[in-house]
């Protein structure tokens, strides 16, 4: 399989990989294109996945036992996306993961993953970083769900999805807000 050099620059953003790692990589990696609305992990499936994400946009969700969707996390490329608690526990995900428009992502084989990792050390710097990154940006999301109002969270998610208006629809950014669609048509037109 070849791959794009700026994907591997990428991953060298995080830590120096040996380009001879790459290939290891890629022999536990299947690229793949995802049509829109595919779930990469299901509610209840026991994982053993992970992505990164090349083109198109995923989300992240949970579902009550009433049925309503929150969504917890969006993705854009270039990034990384999975359950990673359980991966970790081996145990059904709480999360969905889907497809919000056509992506192409790489899979990679999370037990694979951490095998390799045991016996590469690059590779075991480049998974802590890549883990570090993840938990910074939950550990943000967690900040603004606590300490800002519903506007200033919308304002905060324009500045990290550029046209995020045009790109997901209403119904699923007043759900990461954690408000209806209709007060964030309220914000929009306050904002106007």
């Amino acid at each position: 399989m070849n791959y794009n050099e700026s994907h591997y620059e990428f991953l060298n953003s995080f830590s120096n990989i040996p380009e001879e790692l790459v290939q290891e990589l890629l022999n536990i990696t299947e690229f793949k294109t995802i049509k829109e609305g595919t779930q990469l992990v299901k509610l209840g499936e026991v994982p053993s996945k992970v992505y990164m994400l090349v083109s198109g946009m995923l989300r992240c969700f949970l579902i009550t036992e009433s049925g309503k969707e929150f969504n917890k996390s969006f993705y854009l490329p270039i990034s990384f996306a999975g359950p990673v608690a359980a991966l970790i526990q081996k145990k059904p995900s709480l999360f969905v993961f889907e497809a919000l428009s056509d992506c192409e992502v790489y899979e990679i084989d999370y037990y694979k993953l951490m095998a390799l990792c045991n016996k590469n050390e690059s590779l075991n710097m480049l998974y802590s970083k890549v883990l570090e990154t993840v938990y910074m940006a939950y550990e943000k999301r967690l900040v603004e769900l606590i300490s800002l109002n519903a506007t200033d969270r919308y304002l905060q998610l324009k500045k990290q999805v550029p046209g995020v208006d045009e790109l997901i629809p209403q119904y699923h950014i007043a759900s990461y807000l954690g408000i209806t669609p209709v007060q964030l048509s309220r914000i929009r037109k306050k904002l106007e």
